[in-house]
């Protein structure tokens, strides 16, 4: 072998020093981590605490390890500004040619701010998105040019939200319409005459020549201020206060605030005493919307059960979701959403279904809600939060664990914190509608004036709704009762030993149910009464799921 001398040999490379002390200390540390036990992961088990192979399935999509899942952000509610695009500036410019000493104006005008409209798509599935941003501007109207060119359009801006999305107006800012409020009183007034505009100037409306010394403008003469003006764009924009449920797709958006006008460029205001005006406007401001965004429609169905009862599982199944899976209370944190692809232009489809509208249905999506514990409703677990969702699914799907004990006692746990978390609902309404009555009795015998004989003055009591101008809280959205929705039962881990009469007594419970023969367990007088079923699956192994999504568009047909 061929020996490789130098002075740097040892430093940089050990490996081919071929001195004993080198051999003597790397022999030394072989044997030290030789006899050295084997450091193991926190999520990894002994050897000892480690199961035999026999009993494990392999690793899969619906067996991952503890460490393969995808981190779901998802928001249903979001308050978002929208501010649209503000106009660009007049321009002051004047013609320049040769043998032309002092050219007439010819400034363009600005360029209108951009729009902001709205639109429901079948592709997103939740908020989040607009949640974090929070402010959304259109973009701003370019300046004027010389040579009577006026400034480019604003870049529009498009919000797209999920189908099922309710919009309603917070609060607004108008500058226009609160400018021409401001004319109209001015007219209106005793006042409110010819006003002399000799040396008035306003330094947010008007732009002066640059080369201009503020002295000329001491005793200059400016016009009468251009009334504000609004786009015609904005005849198209939903009457204030907004409120729109966007509830099926859209092919053409919404125009929510439609951007302001641009100012105007020196030649409009020409005169006989003024041929070469050296001033122009500026662009008006755009209106600011403060709106809240909040899903009335979560998914097509959804998932509800105990802790543990396998409902991530059972969406891994069903879909391309990557929803944390794990032995333990409380895997899913926030709600994770999947969707199932029932047609994928590549053969049969599995189910042949149409939407309310007409239109193929291709997709369901499905909502994995997380674990509801006993007294849910009082704020318990993980809240009244999650108990929100469930009033966001089209269809229930009650999961229940048929290897976690007597299956019809989960199954009325359930119901009843879904009943007592609807009762809540009822009273919180009643509580918002009552703040807002107040009961007017008329003024002494004033019922016996003669304003009250021409029945200008209410003779008896009366009840008056007082609507809140200006208020931040918006009243709760209104939805339909949980107990009026579609549902049935999914038996999970029905492949292990002892769960056949488990699914037979739930069943039975059942059938009698659906004939009436007891009461239902939300203990609801409006409650849902149809077809019932119980549909045993292995989710772990994917045995059993297919009859799922052939129920579900048998019920949302329904």
């Amino acid at each position: 072998m061929a020996r490789f001398q130098g002075t740097l040999l040892p430093f940089l490379y050990p490996c081919l020093d071929p001195s004993p002390l080198h051999l003597c200390r790397s022999s030394s540390r072989l044997l030290f981590l030789a006899q050295s036990p084997k450091r193991h992961q926190s999520t990894e088990p002994t050897v000892q605490d480690r199961p035999s192979s026999d009993s494990l399935l392999p690793s899969s999509h619906l067996n991952p390890p503890p460490t393969e899942y995808g981190r779901t952000i998802f928001a249903d509610k979001a308050t978002l500004t929208l501010s649209a695009g503000s106009g660009g500036h007049g321009c002051i410019s004047f013609l320049r040619e040769k043998y032309i000493e002092a050219g007439p104006a010819n400034g363009g005008d600005g360029g209108s701010g951009g729009n902001i409209s709205i639109q429901a798509v079948r592709g997103e599935t939740s908020l989040h998105k607009l949640a974090r941003r929070s402010l959304i501007k259109a973009g701003r109207g370019k300046n004027g040019q010389g040579k009577g060119k006026g400034g480019q359009r604003g870049e529009d801006v498009l919000v797209q939200v999920p189908v099922g999305t309710v919009v309603r107006e917070v609060s607004r800012y108008d500058p226009v319409a609160e400018e021409e409020e401001r004319v109209r009183m001015d007219e209106g007034s005793e006042e409110g005459g010819e006003t002399d505009t000799k040396g008035a100037w306003s330094r947010d409306k008007w732009i002066l020549y640059p080369s201009s010394m503020p002295s000329e403008y001491a005793t200059a003469e400016f016009p009468a201020l251009p009334r504000p003006r609004k786009s015609n764009l904005a005849l198209a924009q939903p009457e204030a206060p907004i409120s729109l449920d966007l509830s099926e797709p859209m092919e053409k958006p919404i125009l929510l605030a439609a951007g302001a006008m641009g100012g105007l460029g020196n030649p409009h205001f020409l005169s006989r005493s003024m041929p070469r005006p050296k001033f122009a406007t500026k662009g008006e401001t755009g209106v600011s919307i403060t709106l809240e965004l909040e899903l009335k429609l979560l998914a097509d169905v959804g998932f509800v059960g105990m802790p543990n009862a396998g409902k991530s599982t059972l969406l891994r199944s069903m879909s391309r979701s990557k929803a944390r899976v794990g032995d333990w209370a409380f895997t899913t944190l926030q709600p994770n959403i999947g969707t199932m692809v029932l047609d994928n232009s590549r053969g049969r489809p599995q189910v042949q279904s149409n939407r309310a509208s007409g239109e193929l249905r291709t997709q369901i999506s499905i909502a994995d809600i997380p674990g509801l514990i006993t007294d849910a409703h009082m704020d318990k677990g993980l809240g009244l939060g999650f108990l929100r969702h469930v009033e966001r699914a089209q269809v229930l799907a009650f999961v229940v664990d048929l290897s976690a004990g007597d299956a019809i006692e989960a199954l009325k746990t359930l119901w009843n914190e879904l009943g007592e978390f609807e009762k809540l609902r009822g009273e919180e309404t009643n509580a918002q509608t009552e703040s807002r009555i107040v009961n007017w009795k008329a003024f002494g015998n004033s019922t016996s004036s003669a304003a009250a004989r021409d029945g200008a003055v209410a003779r008896i009591d009366e009840n008056i709704v007082i609507e809140p101008s200006g208020s931040k809280a918006l009243p709760a959205l209104p939805m339909p009762p949980i107990s009026s929705k579609p549902w049935f039962v999914v038996a999970t881990k029905a492949d292990l030993d002892g769960t056949r009469e488990n699914f037979a007594t739930l069943q039975a419970y059942l059938d009698a149910l659906a004939k009436g023969a007891v009461e239902h367990p939300s203990q609801r007088k409006n409650a849902w009464k149809g077809r019932l079923a119980a549909i045993p699956v292995s989710a772990i192994r994917g045995e059993g799921v297919e009859r799922i999504p052939e129920w579900t568009v048998g019920l949302l047909e329904d």
